[in-house]
């Protein structure tokens, strides 16, 4: 048995690839059913990519489901009861310092070091791990957890 993919419904497309794009995925492949009226965006780390348009060795699964043509788009609030995606990051402090540069709020800060919680545009909590250890650092070790996580 394989793991293949984790599928998280979105709003936004864009917002949401820029999101991952800012913690290093990078889009894999895109199917598009006019008839079903969705679209699915696989995204992958460059570790798990195998090559272009080719199922990366894990993905993560974007669904967008079209507005209905009458109007308003579902809300996805708090992710359907979904837990969290999982990252280890080669250096979490650099890893948390673009993501705030690209406008996102770090949750949970790496206060220790070793882990830290952001959410995607959709609510989606995304826990990051260091690879390896790495001491406590300023301004990380002292910020205060913002929302939840």
């Amino acid at each position: 048995m394989n793991y293949l993919h984790t599928m998280i419904r979105v709003s936004d497309p864009d917002a949401t690839i820029r999101f991952f794009e800012l913690l290093g995925l990078k889009e894999v492949r895109r199917m598009e059913s006019e008839k079903g009226r969705f679209t699915l965006i696989f995204l992958a780390t460059p570790d798990d990519m195998r090559g272009e348009g080719e199922r990366a060795q894990a993905e993560v699964e974007l669904t967008y489901n079209w507005p209905p043509e009458d109007g308003k788009a579902e809300d996805y609030t708090g992710g359907r009861n979904f837990g969290h995606l999982a990252y280890r990051v080669e250096n979490i402090y650099d890893t948390c310092q673009r993501l705030m540069d690209g406008g996102v709020t770090i949750n949970r800060p790496p206060r220790d070091g070793h882990m830290a919680f952001v959410k995607t545009p959709d609510g989606i909590s995304i826990e990051l791990l260091q690879n390896g250890v790495l001491g406590p650092a300023e301004p990380w070790a002292s910020m205060d957890n913002s929302g939840s996580w």
